[in-house]
């Protein structure tokens, strides 16, 4: 008897979800994902900036999110209404997890408890090792491509490199 395992291959995209770039990155993440489903593994990391004052509150209840199990669409809620977070801040944070089905008093705690501090710091740490200046910013076998220049031939770069990589697993 053999066990298998799906082919899989990584993509990595470090993001800040207060950042206009990334909510028009969006689209092609979506795209991405509903191509290749279980095959591409896309892992959202987080690079909050310093210009955006509730992008590091945002990484830290999308953490809470994903351990109460929506992480994704957590993630993709708070993205399409980045103007919204940049005036209401935290309480549209807890509001968006309540309107998911999510424990909003668990989220408010985490935010005010900083359980998720340390996943956040170790994202934009190595993203700054490997010379992460924006966002978005993806990572697939090793190549950096940066989405805050614009996002024209991207997703058709990480297709290209994703079919190379899984027809590499055949």
């Amino acid at each position: 008897m053999s066990l298998t395992t799906p082919a899989r291959a990584t993509l990595d995209i470090w993001c800040e979800l207060q950042c206009p770039d990334c909510r028009t990155a969006l689209e092609d993440l979506r795209a991405l994902r509903a191509h290749y489903g279980d095959a591409l593994e896309v892992r959202l990391r987080h690079f909050p900036l310093e210009r955006h004052k509730h992008a590091y509150a945002a990484a830290q209840a999308a953490e809470e999110a994903a351990d109460q199990g929506s992480g994704w669409a957590y993630i993709e809620a708070v993205l399409e209404r980045t103007e919204e977070l940049a005036r209401r801040g935290e309480p549209l944070l807890v509001e968006i997890a309540g309107e998911l089905g999510l424990d909003a008093e668990e989220m408010d705690t985490a935010l005010i408890d900083g359980r998720h501090l340390l996943i956040v710091d170790a994202d934009q740490a190595e993203g700054k090792a490997i010379g992460v200046t924006g966002t978005p910013t993806y990572v697939i076998d090793g190549e950096r491509l940066d989405g805050g220049k614009g996002q024209d031939g991207l997703r058709e770069r990480i297709t290209e490199i994703a079919d190379r990589l899984l027809a590499r697993q055949d």
